[in-house]
């Protein structure tokens, strides 16, 4: 018995080093979220006319994706998304729909890193309602997050107050609640798993004004496809949303340097706080071992095709930022980039599985950690973007391929009937000609079109029984006649 004993201790004594060892290999991971961010406002993704020292550096230590899609473009669905890692049918969540259902927050990423011994912290805006639970405050160690759309004033912010004297305006605020985060973790020798989700660059724009010497008086370039003229192809369901007034209503048309001026500078005033945050990563000694990802929650039209704001699905509006670095992996440094299909849906599992934890088979998502691997591989061959926030005319499915971007655009009356868009994105990322009616891409709309349908059947199979979803299920439906359909 006495040498049972002693083997039964031994034995409990290897397993919890080995608990131990385990906890520490574990990686930390930080979220850096940015709000209504395009491409365009990244020196990485081809503009030498802004300036984002730490998201380019950020950059070239990791991996860049060029072909990183958000699946609902509007700040509430996506927040859900990311969360989940489920499309917005599943979360059953969006403005003018309804709010998440305790049960489906239960399998987000924060409640399962915190069960499986993360230390999480949350900044921001944190864009969701959990029907019973609020904003989750009391599911994250650390709380720092606010409701609805929060305020650039950080005294505003109940949970941001102490940082107001220093960083009066909320931006540079996350960046201290990043360090803080950091510093705490290292305190009770934990792994973070620190979300930060900056209202910038959202309107209404108020850009920090101790960065107002970073653009005073630049003249920026206009991107190829910018203005009216260059929208005439576009489905008229597309302009019956706010999103078309607002190319003049904010003043893109005729005062584009001053409005990029003050886009630019909120991004940033984001880029000095990616710095805040990775510098205290360097001096808390833990870099080594810290994921660090970087994207927004849609994208932004500035005036292409003659466009404001978001929602839609032009690559402007649907395509976003994604930087990815791991210090851990063989790629890392070597200033690569991945063209593989990816998703907003797929950051949860990817956060998972950096953690070492299963991926629930609830979520449509993937993990991205084979192109951290290997940048040249896909973990995908198609995607769906959908909308179902403002005038029903505007509400579409689109599917995405790694060339091809197809919508269907169902709404009819009068003044409109249902219309077809198919670009090819590899030949034409402007997107400057729509070839649905081009005989010559006859195969590659049929063919497209079999896609739209296979992710149509899975909206029917798996959207939520609730918040006004399954019936969009029919409304996309492009084989059954207008007459046919119930907007009701």
């Amino acid at each position: 018995m006495k040498y049972k004993s002693v083997s039964t201790a031994v034995l409990f004594l290897l397993l919890s080093f080995t608990n131990i060892a385990n906890a520490a290999e574990k990686p930390n991971i930080v979220f850096l979220f940015a709000d209504d961010q395009n491409t365009l406002s990244v020196g990485c993704y081809g503009n030498d006319e802004v300036q984002t020292p730490n998201m380019d550096k950020l950059a070239r230590d990791g991996i860049v994706f060029d072909r990183h899609y958000n699946t609902t473009s509007i700040c509430m669905a996506s927040r859900a998304n990311v969360f989940t890692g489920m499309y917005e049918y599943k979360t059953g969540t969006n403005f003018t729909h309804g709010d998440m259902k305790p049960e489906v927050w239960q399998k987000s990423y924060p409640v399962l890193m915190r069960g499986a011994g993360y230390l999480t912290a949350f900044a921001g805006k944190f864009g969701i309602v959990v029907e019973g639970k609020g904003l989750c405050e009391e599911d994250f160690d650390i709380w720092g997050g606010g409701p609805g759309q929060t305020d650039y004033e950080t005294a505003n912010n109940r949970s941001m107050a102490k940082y107001a004297e220093k960083y009066p305006h909320s931006t540079l605020s996350y960046g201290a609640f990043g360090q803080d985060a950091i510093r705490e973790a290292v305190k009770q020798n934990k792994p973070l798993c620190l979300s930060i989700s900056f209202k910038a660059p959202h309107k209404p724009a108020t850009p920090d004004p101790q960065f107002n010497h970073i653009y005073a008086g630049k003249k920026f370039t206009k991107p190829a496809n910018f203005g009216r003229e260059a929208g005439e192809h576009f489905s008229l369901q597309s302009k019956q949303g706010r999103q078309y007034p607002r190319f003049t209503e904010w003043n893109y048309d005729t005062q584009y340097d001053a409005e990029m001026a003050k886009y630019f500078q909120q991004v940033y005033a984001i880029d000095v706080a990616v710095g805040m945050i990775r510098d205290e990563l360097e001096t808390q000694g833990i870099a080594d071992n810290t994921v660090v990802i970087y994207t927004s929650d849609n994208g932004y039209i500035c005036g292409a095709h003659g466009y404001g704001s978001k929602v839609l699905p032009m690559e402007e509006s649907s395509r976003v930022p994604l930087m990815i670095y791991d210090p851990r992996r063989a790629v890392s440094g070597k200033q690569l980039r991945s063209s593989a299909l990816t998703g907003n849906i797929d950051f949860a599992p990817t956060i998972l599985e950096l953690a070492g934890l299963p991926i629930p088979g609830n979520m449509d998502g993937v993990s991205l950690l084979p192109l951290l691997e290997n940048p040249n591989a896909d973990v995908r061959q198609q995607l769906a973007f959908m909308n179902l926030y403002g005038p029903e005319p505007t509400r579409s499915l689109t599917v995405l391929t790694k060339n091809l971007k197809y919508t269907y655009w169902w709404f009819a009356n009068s003044k409109m009937k249902p219309t077809e868009e198919l670009f090819h994105l590899t030949r034409d990322p402007m997107e400057m000609t729509n070839l649905a009616n081009h005989p010559e891409a006859a195969p590659m709309l049929e063919s497209m079109r079999k896609t739209y349908d296979e992710e149509l059947t899975k909206w029917k199979e798996q959207a939520v029984p609730y918040n006004d979803y399954q019936r969009y299920g029919t409304l996309f439906d492009r084989t059954i006649p207008w007459d046919q359909k119930d907007l009701k």
